[in-house]
């Protein structure tokens, strides 16, 4: 059974998700949370698999929450998708930092939904890479000066992060920040999809990546892609 906790500030749109959830064999809703604050004591207490979270909530916003669920060591399995209700939401690529696996729009299809709960929780890129680079794409070209390094292709990494990567591991976190699949690298770089697979195992490990989003995320803010 894959645990689920859902975070969002309208009942309605609670019952609705769980009502979605608890109709398939393999999804378990373990708990609901109005705010952030009982997202994080709740994800304590249950230990989901994958938090579902609404950005905009009173008290503790989404952001905050993930920010926390991701940093805590008992949490270390979870992992957190953001629901937003604008494919834009600015509060995005702030949730992505802070950990958050992907994101989805509110109004997207119920089957799209059960199946970004199943990706988030076999580890695979949900939306992401593609619709995630579009989103950190748009935010970052709409607001340079509040991106976190303002990436330019070819400046420093300030953080020393590529420093940890052989040539072949940062042309490979370059593929993954344009949103290329293994499969595709392994094309594009003439290599086995194993190859491929493998070269990105490394990355999380070195750049202690929770999954395919953090690595997009790193792209970006190292320079290695740029909007």
């Amino acid at each position: 059974m894959i645990r689920v906790l859902l975070v969002d500030d309208q009942r309605l749109v609670r019952a609705g998700f769980r009502a979605l959830l608890e109709a398939e064999d393999d999804l378990d809703v373990v708990g609901e949370a109005v705010d952030g604050a009982e997202a994080v004591e709740l994800a304590v207490l249950t230990t989901p698999d994958v938090v579902l979270m609404d950005i905009r909530m009173p008290r503790v916003d989404g952001l905050e929450a993930t920010a926390r669920i991701t940093a805590d060591p008992r949490l270390a399995d979870t992992r957190v998708l953001v629901l937003t209700t604008f494919e834009l939401d600015e509060y995005v690529f702030g949730a992505l930092r802070a950990g958050a696996s992907g994101f989805i729009l509110k109004d997207v299809d119920p089957a799209a939904l059960l199946d970004a709960v199943r990706l988030i929780h076999d580890g695979q890129a949900l939306l992401a890479p593609r619709v995630t680079r579009r989103l950190i794409e748009a935010y970052v070209a709409a607001t340079p000066a509040e991106a976190p390094t303002a990436p330019v292709a070819g400046s420093p990494d300030p953080n020393g992060r590529l420093a940890k990567l052989t040539p072949r591991e940062r042309e490979v976190l370059g593929l993954v920040g344009q949103g290329l699949s293994n499969h595709e690298i392994a094309e594009h770089l003439v290599l086995s999809p194993l190859t491929a697979k493998t070269h990105v195992s490394r990355l999380f490990l070195k750049l202690a990546a929770r999954d395919r989003a953090q690595l997009v995320v790193t792209a970006y803010e190292t320079g290695l892609v740029t909007p």
